[in-house]
């Protein structure tokens, strides 16, 4: 299987623009800029980490997401539509998704039968197996990730990404719109999050 194409970023400006920005910004504001280059490098590696480790279960990340929803439940038959609605995407896409998952053997799809307009799925056996297989080796990657911190470290860690997350949020919110405004790719991007931290 091929890997994801890795996106890179620079660690730093370029030389040229850094001594333009040092002659610009003011001492905090060029430790703003070092934040965010640190910030996206950061990201963008984890982002690449992540999506390689979800593609190594099922091909692709949507693919695992939908396998997550499935385990998590724990045996029981979750609808298609509940798949559409958690994944925010079209019907087509999950059939297409769904149909992908059956020719691998992952999952199963009957009708309900108290309401033959709806289909179930379920995680096959074979699917039981690699989706366990997976959030083991997927522990053990967070652990390594994460090894250089303690709980403490990561606690505040998480609360500081959160505050920076509003700060960034808070420079793209219209002066008419309510603070609990957030842009829909920001609202995507937390319903994809949500299934990969379960990893």
């Amino acid at each position: 299987m091929a890997r994801p194409t890795q996106h890179r970023l620079p660690p730093t400006p370029p030389p040229a623009i850094k001594e333009t920005l040092r002659s610009r910004l003011s001492g905090r504001e060029l430790q703003a800029v070092e934040a965010v280059f640190a910030l996206r490098i950061a990201s963008q590696q984890a982002e690449n980490a992540i999506t390689e480790w979800l593609a190594e279960t099922a091909g692709s990340p949507a693919r695992h997401e939908i396998l997550m929803l499935l385990w998590a439940a724990d045996g029981r038959a979750v609808p298609h539509k509940d798949i559409v609605a958690a994944m925010a995407v079209t019907r087509a896409t999950v059939s297409e998704l769904m149909n992908a998952l059956e020719r691998q053997g992952l999952v199963s799809s009957s009708v309900d039968r108290d309401d033959r307009r709806q289909l179930l799925a379920t995680l096959t056996s074979r699917g039981q197996a690699i989706m366990s297989k997976a959030m083991e080796v997927n522990k053990a990657r967070l652990r390594q990730a994460f090894a250089s911190l303690s709980s403490p470290e990561l606690e505040a860690l998480t609360a500081l990404l959160q505050r920076v997350r509003e700060g960034f949020t808070a420079t793209v919110r219209g002066p008419d719109k309510p603070n609990q405004w957030k842009p829909a790719t920001l609202r995507r991007a937390e319903k994809r999050s949500a299934f990969r931290h379960s990893c």
